[in-house]
């Protein structure tokens, strides 16, 4: 459930323009109809000829954000990168040289049009697999083909005669296409069941049978990428003779139905949600021969009850790694699959008294002899080297910082640390320097120095090359909106891909982003940031907007663009308002001992940090402590009923949309590693979930919920509406959206919601 950056920079689909030549294109999908770009509505002009923010100009048409270009992927000898671009008949494709920094066209629109068979375009409101962001091409293992990807056709483009091939066609949907690693094949999931064609003959077959809606096989389920960030649940092997698969038997779990309030006889779509406590899926991994026959499985261990959370290949195609989490999380196995009988043998095990956090750094060197690992038993993830029997030699980074991952949020950006074995160095992402930024580091295997390959104050989200030669950088800071770098891996820039500039903004008055550091109960720091009023008097009292998620496995003070948000913060300084974010503990990128003391009780600490922000608040002299607002999604609407709630008399209003209000409601994976099962901890998930202190509300409240939100259910709206009737209050304003999303992402919703809530808070706070 951790939204955040995702939440910021993925979710917008606001109609926008398209602009021409190499640079700063926005492309949702290669069959995707393009929306017809909106007149951004007129602002109004303030004294001294800059203009006002409105809703309507944050969400229409041209983006306020910039367009970043997308469709980025590196081709397999790492000697460029190619990317979408547009020209007046439609969407191309485009590349940069890696060693001169030249650019050109790789694909013309005429020959992309004729290519792919027009699909119809779809918003997707979910979550789950709609988190996975659609690729729309893959690059051939050799280089000299593109694999064109619709939503049920699969086209191959030969890149010397541009002349097409049609593999697959027709209505069923296609998902999780992929190249065998000798490009002889081309893999993808349909109805359930793993599929591969042979690009020689063009033979198209199943090699699994008998996958069902709640029998996955190579499909993955929901909660999986959800929770656990799985990005697929297939994967060849290097030789390319074989596939491992996740078999997802969901038939112990929840049919969850949600229903379709627009619909005249009250249509159903259900899902399987496991609730905290419930039944899981029972997953396990399989290899099948890409000739077909058998599948054999690989010994997990007789517990079913475990999550099978990432799964990898050795180098010698032999081998298979299977990181097995127990229900609790708190020890992760690291086994080791013979692939041809499914023998398998723990060779190493992490434990941890409160919970283990899933990372993607596991990387086997080509030498068959050694692995990558990395942990948080100090407090902060680190690296680790270890020999294939699970022998520690040698701990590879070490202090009072951590390893946050190899970017994540930018095109095409990974988590996966990037290793150039021929030079001896790893690159990782880090803010070991600035707990608020994201830098690029460079370690070297042989001494274990590291070096800063980025210098820009601010957040770096890299793409790196196969070879790890060279990386594409995504970049921002809360000033200025991402832009797209190309960089050598010794830092120095051969190519500007897209500067992203947004002339438009320096028509407004923006505050600049203020960071501060607030001081807890026990002495802990804790960051924070705040927007003042463009015209900010020190002598004047300003109303505060609290803007909160406060939950794990999120950052919210960071030097970053914080997106159409951060433009609607503007709005309301413009309007008078301080807008005052703060990372309470339990939050993220500070280290594991950061994250703990939210363990088996979720909004207490939290709340105590944020009123610690309160009391810092109040203790300015231009801050008026009688009308302090709070507002959030997702876990950030749970905090914000929290603080309504066990706060009364601190906050005159608040907003919460898309709350959890009963952690009993929401999934097994997310909600168990915090607060264990509910029949484990009832008082806990009691003293946690705000609807059992509903009677204590004394603010003015807003609740906003889409009918459609398939993470965070709409019951959690309506189990809290029943406990406020029963306490004699209701809502003070209820906005509830027909079939949207948790993240409510179509544009029309979102100028609502937005209008909604200015409204709310103008006529409140």
């Amino acid at each position: 459930m951790h939204l955040g950056n995702w939440f910021r920079n993925e979710l917008r689909e606001k109609p926008r323009a398209l602009p021409c030549g190499p640079c700063g294109m926005a492309l949702t999908a290669l069959r995707s109809t393009v929306l017809v770009a909106l007149a951004a509505t007129a602002a109004s002009a303030q004294p001294g000829g800059s203009k006002m923010l409105t809703v309507d100009r944050i969400y229409t048409a041209p983006d306020l954000n910039g367009n970043l270009t997308e469709g980025i992927e590196w081709a397999p000898d790492s000697k460029r990168i190619s990317y979408f671009g547009r020209d007046h008949l439609g969407v191309e494709i485009w590349t940069t040289d890696h060693a001169t920094g030249q650019s050109k066209v790789l694909v013309k629109a005429s020959v992309l049009k004729s290519a792919m068979p027009p699909e119809k375009a779809d918003i997707v409101q979910s979550t789950g697999l709609g988190r996975v962001a659609a690729q729309n091409y893959l690059w051939s293992p050799k280089g000299d083909s593109l694999l064109l990807i619709g939503g049920s056709s699969l086209v191959l483009l030969d890149l010397n005669s541009m002349a097409p091939k049609t593999l697959v066609s027709g209505a069923i949907a296609i998902d999780d296409p992929k190249f065998s690693p000798d490009g002889k094949w081309v893999s993808f999931v349909r109805e359930s069941n793993l599929w591969v064609v042979d690009l020689a003959t063009g033979n198209v077959k199943p090699l699994t049978t008998g996958g069902r809606s709640d029998l996955l096989k190579g499909e993955l389920d929901w909660v999986y990428p959800e929770e656990l960030e799985t990005p697929t649940a297939y994967w060849w092997s290097p030789d390319s003779l074989k596939i491992a698969y996740y078999e997802m038997d969901e038939r112990s779990v929840t049919r969850y139905p949600i229903m379709d309030m627009s619909s005249p006889i009250g249509a159903i779509e259900y899902e399987h949600y496991p609730q905290a406590g419930e039944a899981n899926p029972i997953v396990r991994v399989g290899v099948v021969s890409v000739d077909g026959g058998e599948t054999t499985w690989m010994d997990s261990g007789k517990d079913t009850d475990v999550y099978l959370a990432r799964v990898q290949w050795l180098p010698d195609s032999r081998r298979l790694a299977i990181e097995r989490l127990n229900r609790a999380q708190n020890q992760l196995d690291l086994l080791l699959c013979d692939a041809t009988n499914g023998a398998s043998s723990t060779i190493l095990s992490d434990t941890d008294k409160y919970w283990i956090n899933i990372a993607d750094d596991l990387y086997f060197f080509s030498d068959d002899n050694r692995f990558l690992w990395s942990s948080e038993r100090t407090g902060f993830r680190h690296f680790y080297l270890y020999d294939i029997a699970g022998h520690q030699l040698e701990q590879l980074t070490s202090g009072n910082w951590g390893i946050t991952g190899n970017g994540g949020f930018g095109p095409g950006a990974s988590s996966h640390p990037a290793v150039d074995e021929a030079h001896g160095f790893l690159y990782f992402v880090s803010n070991k320097d600035d707990v608020r930024d994201a830098q690029v580091y460079r370690l070297s295997l042989a001494d274990k120095s590291i070096t800063r390959v980025t210098q820009d104050a601010g957040t770096h989200e890299p793409l790196f090359a196969p070879d790890a030669s060279a990386f594409v950088d995504t970049y921002s800071t809360t000033a200025a909106p991402p832009r797209q770098d190309l960089y050598r891996t010794d830092g120095s820039r051969i190519a500007i891909i897209n500067e992203d500039k947004v002339p438009e903004l320096a028509d407004y008055d923006l505050s600049p982003v203020e960071f501060v550091t607030v001081t807890a109960d026990d002495g802990t720091k804790l960051d924070a940031k705040m927007i003042k009023p463009p015209d900010f008097d020190p002598a004047r009292k300003y109303p505060v907007l609290v803007d909160v998620y406060g939950g794990p496995q999120d950052q919210e003070v960071q030097d970053d663009w914080g997106g159409d948000d951060y433009l609607w913060f503007e709005m309301m300084a413009e309007k008078g308002y301080i807008v005052f974010t703060l990372d309470n503990r339990g939050s993220y990128r500070r280290g594991h001992t950061f994250e703990i003391p939210i363990y088996h009780r979720f909004g207490q600490i939290e709340l105590e940090d944020q009123l610690a922000g309160v009391r810092y608040l109040k203790s300015l002299p231009y801050v008026d402590g009688s009308r302090i607002g709070i507002w959030g999604w997702s876990y950030g609407g749970t905090m914000t009923l929290t603080a309504l709630f066990d706060a009364p008399d601190v906050f005159k209003a608040g907003i919460a949309v898309a709350p959890v209000t009963d952690w009993r409601l929401y999934d097994t994976i997310y909600t168990e590693r915090y607060m264990g099962r509910p029949q484990d901890n009832p008082e806990g998930y009691r003293d946690s979930s705000p609807i059992y202190h509903a009677g204590r509300l004394r603010a003015k409240l807003m609740l906003a919920h889409g009918t459609g939100d398939d993470n965070v259910h709409f019951a959690n709206t309506t189990e809290l509406i029943s406990d406020l009737i029963l306490a004699g209050t209701y809502p003070d304003d209820l906005m509830i959206l027909p079939g949207r999303g948790h993240g409510m992402t179509d544009w029309r919703a979102r100028i609502q919601l937005y209008q909604r809530m200015t409204d709310f808070l103008l006529k409140n706070l």
